[in-house]
């Protein structure tokens, strides 16, 4: 009871002012929201064909909706949530396109599939089995994975590899079907339990002859097309190929601000060299958790101090840290943040190289931006207010806003003198150089223009990260984990925030505290939508992104 009187008390200071931050639409969305996630979870296999047309037909009905909505008797709040609702609808029916596409080009190699789907599904809508039919499908279908592996279809390596992980899913798929009936039904046992053993023997070898080796580097493009529908969603009205200017463009500034910070250390204009020197600087094992802490602490300070934004009494407190696994540090080299901080350092499990790879990716300097990134005013911040305001918007995230506006507090604690000198410099630099290599080698790959492995190698060679850690970068932004475009949301949401900061701030129509105060009542959106809630632009039922946020020339 204590603890309940408590939470309520809590949550009366942020519920005084709720009013505000509703619309007429929030029934609409919250029920969008829970059609869709109960599609994907009664019809959870991507290739179904089954999946894709109840959620063209969840697409449809949303549509029908939309269009019987009064669009100009909404409010702006409504008007907002309208757009953000439909954008989310066209992005539904984008990926379903995408997975349709994808299906069609592994259905060569996996021609059975269907039939493994088929058994999930009719079991799903809880059909009763004839099991002496069942039998025989089954041993049909063993013959089929038989015929599929000695045809030896030809596909790219990206295709392969897909087909590899469907097949590594079908399997596990069938193991479910199998267990729901073996044992509770004896007559399935007896009709099915000799062909179901042969079937996962016959998709065990297969799966062997399709997959790479656990540590390969392959991935699954999406092709220019694939990229311009990730862009659409995200209201970032710029070609892939622009966005690649940009960020060389950016990578170049870097490098010339790395060679002042070098000059300073004493290494002239070898900023490898200075790098190198930076990497070295790493607390000893154990003191790792120490530091994190010091370092959090330091950057709260600073923004309160400065007035930079509200930061509640109750989000300095409930956050704590938490070790990632070295298993978990092959995709995640660095820290992860939250409602917590996860931090990457060695283990005695790891070899001697790995620990010294794991120290120097990690070491102070480093350290010093990625903990406010990932605590406060960065992730945590973000996290604790949206829970807070507009929750309901959550459907709706987008990296652009979460990594845009964490990698944007970098951007702006650099203009107002964070980094003590120039180590702190090169330590924020990095991080810069690799948000600009997240746009270059991820957008490439995407493009078809750069593998796996370049993508690596132009890590370690042109922003100087230790290869271990570059293949866990290249890794996690390639194996489906993350959509195609979230690397590039990092520097492409800070720029869009540090240009809305000049536009309001700069021109003083707006404190530093009001204005961070209102992107993090927004909830995660898409930028463009905040600056024209924030500044009173105009919307339209048919409203599209226009906003330049960066100097490029128009393609």
């Amino acid at each position: 009871m204590i603890r309940l009187v408590a939470f309520l008390a809590a949550s009366a200071l942020y519920a005084a002012d709720a009013g505000p931050f509703d619309s007429e639409l929030r029934s609409m969305i919250e029920t969008y929201a829970a059609d869709l996630a109960s599609i994907e979870r009664t019809y959870p296999i991507e290739i179904s064909a089954t999946r894709q047309t109840r959620l063209e037909q969840l697409a449809g009905s949303q549509d029908a909706a939309l269009l019987a909505t009064n669009f100009t008797a909404l409010s702006r709040n409504g008007q907002i949530d309208y757009l953000l609702l439909r954008n989310a609808v066209e992005r539904l029916r984008a990926r379903v396109k995408l997975d349709r596409t994808r299906a069609a080009e592994i259905r060569p190699l996996l021609p059975f599939y269907e039939v493994i789907v088929n058994f999930e599904e009719t079991r799903r809508r809880m059909t009763p089995v004839d099991p002496p039919a069942v039998g025989q499908k089954l041993a049909e279908l063993a013959k089929a994975i038989d015929a599929a592996q000695a045809a030896k279809v030809t596909a790219k390596p990206t295709v392969l590899n897909r087909a590899g992980s469907r097949l590594k899913e079908l399997r596990e798929t069938l193991k479910d079907w199998y267990s729901f009936y073996d044992g509770y039904d004896p007559v399935f046992t007896w009709w099915a339990q000799d062909p179901y053993k042969k079937v996962d023997q016959a998709l065990e070898n297969y799966a062997k002859t399709l997959a790479p080796s656990s540590t390969a580097l392959i991935g699954d493009p999406v092709g220019r097309q694939g990229l311009l529908d990730y862009l659409s969603y995200n209201m970032i009205p710029y070609t892939p190929e622009e966005l690649l200017t940009l960020a060389r463009k950016e990578l170049a500034w870097c490098e010339q601000e790395m060679m002042k910070a070098s000059r300073e250390m004493g290494f002239g204009d070898d900023w490898h060299r200075a790098l190198e020197a930076v990497k070295n600087k790493y607390v000893e094992p154990g003191k790792q958790p120490e530091l994190v802490r010091r370092l959090a602490e330091e950057a709260i300070n600073f923004v309160t101090a400065r007035d930079l934004v509200t930061v509640p009494a109750l989000a300095r407190e409930d956050w704590w840290e938490e070790m990632l696994s070295p298993e978990r540090q092959l995709t995640s080299p660095f820290f992860l943040g939250g409602d917590l901080i996860l931090v990457a350092f060695p283990t005695n499990t790891m070899t001697q190289e790995q620990k010294l790879m794991t120290m120097r990716g990690n070491n102070e300097h480093f350290s010093r931006s990625v903990v406010f990134h990932e605590l406060i005013p960065g992730h945590h911040l973000q996290g604790f207010m949206s829970e807070r305001y507009r929750k309901y918007r959550e459907i709706f995230q987008t990296p652009f806003w979460t990594e845009g506006n964490a990698f944007y507090w970098e951007l702006l604690l650099w203009d107002l003198n964070f980094p003590r000198g120039p180590e702190d410099r090169v330590g924020m630099l990095f991080w810069h150089m690799h948000r600009a290599a997240r746009i270059i080698f991820s957008l490439s790959f995407h493009l078809e223009q750069m593998t796996a492995q370049q993508s690596v190698d132009f890590l370690v060679e042109r922003v100087g990260h230790e290869r271990a850690n570059a293949e866990a970068e290249v890794r996690r932004s390639i194996d489906g984990s993350y959509e195609p475009i979230y690397q590039s949301g990092y520097m492409l949401g800070a720029l869009q925030f540090y240009a809305l900061h000049k536009e309001l701030v700069g021109s003083g129509k707006m404190t530093n505290r009001d204005f961070h105060d209102a992107i993090l009542k927004e909830n995660s959106i898409p930028v463009e939508l905040i600056r024209a809630d924030l500044t009173g632009q105009p919307l339209t039922r048919d409203y599209k992104p226009t906003w330049r946020f960066y100097d490029l020339p128009v393609n």
